[in-house]
């Protein structure tokens, strides 16, 4: 028996024939399939408890039909909390929502969708061994149909990334994409629902500047036509730009909810963090140190067998930052895989205060001195189910004195990490708590704190600060200027201009897995670091 993927409800389905007849006209056209519009949305009094933490403490947000909401807080306030008891990952401990004047008990994601919300995550819900074709599939299966025509969804999302200008690969495996591109997926799944109210986590962290102005106006537009939004960001301008309504979060608690016109960006910063923010901005050196990282002619290829890096030369001196900007996918993977061991360099050489490092395993490669924060902090640069204490030690637990005769000190590695939670403000419960039970931003303290105490000679930090707050992301420049200021090497990269701006000496744009240009802290601008990233060089 064939039928057709539809996202539908079971009970919207009329006749098979009538559907098999209709799919295509209807998949490509969303508003003729799209749930009851969400006219009012009213979360009442929610309350959410988790072991040791309070994440929401009687919140209440409401929301109308053409409103874009601005949901804003430090990392932990309880902002991805209440988003996922909307979108049905969690189940309130009290409290109630109401959708157009009507209490809903929201048990699933998939009971969501049938209700019209539809959500972008932070941290992706993707399946890495399947397709995107296959990923976005998954969510327009209906538990009725048997039949998946993967050639009408490959043609749902290429319409999709067409019209909202969100370029993917709809036949590459999720695990061979960048983070940057991962997000585009999310965002094209839950287009491709149909969903009348979108909640975004983060959508923009992959974006250029010019593809983010982009984004906000077609926001603007779906608001206008009537979709709600609830926008989760920690760039106060964009919320500026984008929102219409604010929410500030702090501790699990509202401090804050009126209209996003009565308050400038600096005053937002500090209702979040309640106290002053201000990010840090690097002074010019007379001289720099000797070159501690080079790159000659650095060939590498990417998961899909093409070249990624196509002959990258490039130099890092002691007491330097230097930025690598570019669009998500252009090379910044493979380049940081490279550099930290887990690529093969195909052609070229890398070194580490002139000691050749190339093909050298990631073991070898730490024992040059290297620290690295990866993209990925959940997957890449911690062990989700293992404590904080576990993973702060990952790289020495096998030397003195974390170890002796073959075993593990624990008192030792007890006061070692509460000494480095302590010294970098990591919010959690215990130093025994898995990293998995924290925020972002408190994860990425933990890498922070495993690798500059480590004392490298260089640090590789790819998206050093990609979905932190403004306060932790205030302190991470400050820890990335110290490193430079202990005379340490320091490579950034990150598609924030702001933040390359703010902290590096000099800028190197990646286009296509080539370095286009090299600006000194005078030369960059965002004008030309935005067109040097959309690969324009005259």
């Amino acid at each position: 028996m064939r039928g057709d993927i539809s996202p539908f409800p079971h009970h919207y389905h009329v006749g098979r024939r009538d559907r098999i007849r209709g799919a295509e006209t209807a998949l490509l056209q969303r508003n003729l399939f799209m749930p009851e519009a969400i006219q009012h949305l009213a979360m009442q009094h929610i309350v959410k408890r988790f072991p040791g933490v309070l994440a929401c403490d009687r919140i209440s947000i409401e929301l109308r039909a053409g409103e874009i909401l601005a949901i804003l807080g430090e990392n932990g306030a309880g902002k991805t909390t209440l988003m996922n008891i909307l979108y049905g990952l969690y189940h309130p401990d009290e409290g109630q929502i109401l959708i157009n004047g009507r209490a809903v008990k929201i048990e699933t994601p998939r009971h969501a969708c049938e209700l019209g919300i539809g959500m972008v995550h932070q941290h992706f819900m993707l399946v890495p061994n399947l397709t995107v074709v296959e990923n976005v599939a998954l969510g327009l299966y209906n538990r009725a149909i048997f039949h998946l025509d993967l050639n009408r969804v490959r043609k749902i999302i290429l319409d999709i990334s067409q019209k909202y200008r969100l370029a993917v690969k709809p036949d590459a495996y999720v695990w061979q994409l960048s983070v940057g591109e991962q997000q585009r997926v999310e965002l094209i799944k839950a287009l491709c629902l149909g969903a009348n109210l979108l909640v975004l986590d983060e959508p923009t962290a992959a974006l250029t500047p010019q593809e983010t102005d982009e984004l906000i106006a077609q926001l603007k537009e779906m608001a206008r036509q009537g979709c709600s939004i609830i926008f989760i960001s920690h760039k106060l301008n964009e919320v500026k730009a984008l929102s219409s309504h604010i929410c500030v979060l702090r501790n699990g608690q509202v401090v804050y909810n009126g209209n996003t016109s009565e308050h400038s960006v600096e005053t937002l910063a500090e209702k979040m963090a309640g106290r002053e923010v201000k990010l840090p901005i690097s002074r010019e050196k007379a001289a720099y140190g000797e070159d501690v990282l080079a790159l000659q002619d650095v060939w590498a290829k990417g998961d899909q067998g093409t070249f990624a890096l196509q002959g990258v030369s490039l130099t890092v001196r002691a007491g330097e930052i230097l930025g690598i900007a570019g669009v998500s996918g252009n090379g910044q993977r493979e380049l940081a895989d490279a550099i930290s061991g887990l690529r093969r360099v195909e052609k070229g050489h890398i070194f580490v205060e002139h000691a050749e490092i190339t093909n050298l395993t990631p073991q070898q490669i730490i024992n040059h001195n290297l620290g690295y924060v990866p993209e990925d902090r959940l997957h890449e640069g911690t062990i989700p189910s293992f404590s904080i204490s576990e993973n702060m030690i990952m790289k020495n637990y096998d030397r003195p004195p974390m170890t002796r005769s073959g075993f593990l000190q624990q008192k030792t590695i007890s006061l070692y990490a509460q000494e480095l939670v302590n010294k970098f403000q990591v919010k959690c419960p215990g130093i025994y708590s898995s990293c998995a039970s924290l925020s972002g931003g408190n994860i990425q303290k933990v890498i922070l704190a495993r690798e500059l105490t480590r004392n490298p000679k260089i640090l590789v930090a790819a998206y050093p600060t990609r979905g932190l707050d403004i306060g932790a992301t205030e302190y991470v420049h400050y820890r990335l200027l110290e490193a430079r200021e202990a005379n340490k090497a320091v490579l950034v990269i990150s598609e924030e201009l702001d933040e390359l701006l703010n902290i590096c000496d000099r800028i190197a744009v990646i286009y296509e897995g080539k370095i286009l240009k090299i600006l000194s802290k005078h030369e960059a601008n965002k004008s030309s670091l935005g067109l040097l990233m959309a690969g324009v060089t005259g």
